[in-house]
């Protein structure tokens, strides 16, 4: 329990970030242009223009509903995470309205404010999403999507917005309502490019005689899992072992540098993997290995000492 607390509170400057991002995508983009794209927020928009009741307010009622939904069929952290997202996410807007009141479009075209809201509304989605959390509303349902019917988070959000941007009809054209749906399918696809780049890791594949050098780099150095496969070569019918292991963008380029600082004749095949699934209780690294670090502060002082030298 107290592990769960001390996350949580760490993760709440990112949260506040995420949602801080999100609100000034609502303030600056989408109110001022009317827009009703595929969220509780754009539905809010339709029922403030059915009832008067105010945009906030009635944020934080679809909200509260929704959430107390999350804290049963998602989990605790997520549902206490998203709590706290979709409770600062009102008086956020509150702030931005009293300190930056917004009478026309940031950019005053509606398309373009449609493509500037869609980008950093996804940016703030991508940024809760990986701290298990999310903005509330519209995000929550495409949570429990996911959840039980394993759809993507990009789909599910698409989805669920679509049948929320229909509800536009009612009180906008159809102009309105397929802005709002090329918004929405819109956002769903940035949302998935962004949470993809987040995610992806490298398969690499390793050939090599000194397969024990690079194993012990990888595995000790950069704490990342290694595993190897014993291998029959096609030309020289000589058996061989085969490393695979994936890592970040950043490990795989301090391998590329140790192999090539030790000189290692190897074969590399490395690729993009965008879905893993499973724990090996391996984060790896989050700084540059020790030992790079000591070859090149010898590489450095063997160069002072020549120029001595010379």
């Amino acid at each position: 329990m107290g592990e769960r607390i001390k996350s949580l509170i760490k993760d709440l400057p990112i949260l506040t970030l995420g949602m801080f991002i999100g609100a000034s995508a609502v303030h600056f983009f989408l109110i001022p242009s009317k827009l009703i794209i595929g969220s509780i927020t754009g539905l809010s928009i339709v029922l403030n223009l059915l009832t008067s009741i105010s945009v906030p307010v009635l944020i934080f009622i679809i909200n509260t509903f929704l959430l107390i939904l999350s804290y049963f069929l998602i989990g605790k952290e997520f549902g206490i995470k998203t709590v706290y997202a979709a409770l600062i996410l009102s008086p956020m807007l509150s702030l931005l309205q009293k300190i930056c009141p917004m009478e026309q479009s940031l950019m005053q075209d509606q398309w373009l404010d449609l493509l500037c809201f869609v980008l950093i509304l996804s940016l703030s989605q991508t940024i809760l999403f990986r701290r298990n959390a999310s903005t509330g509303g519209l995000d929550i349902i495409a949570k429990i999507v996911n959840k039980f019917c394993h759809i993507d988070l990009g789909a599910s959000v698409s989805v669920a917005g679509a049948l929320i941007c229909c509800t536009a009809i009612l009180v906008y054209d159809v102009r309105t309502v397929i802005v709002g749906l090329i918004g929405t399918y819109l956002n769903g696809l940035i949302l998935e490019h962004f949470m993809i780049g987040f995610n992806a890791r490298k398969r690499v594949c390793i050939i090599s005689s000194e397969y024990k050098k690079i194993r012990k780099f990888i595995v000790e150095d950069m704490h990342r899992g290694a595993t190897l496969y014993p291998i029959k070569g096609g030309l020289d019918i000589e058996d061989k072992f085969e490393i695979e292991s994936l890592m970040t963008k950043n490990e795989f380029s301090y391998l590329m540098e140790y192999i090539k600082n030790e000189k290692i004749e190897a074969f590399i095949t490395a690729g993009t993997v965008s879905e893993i699934y499973g724990n090996l209780g391996i984060k790896g690294i989050k700084s540059k290995p020790k030992v790079l670090l000591k070859d090149k502060k010898e590489k450095n002082f063997s160069i002072h000492k020549l120029n001595i030298a010379k």
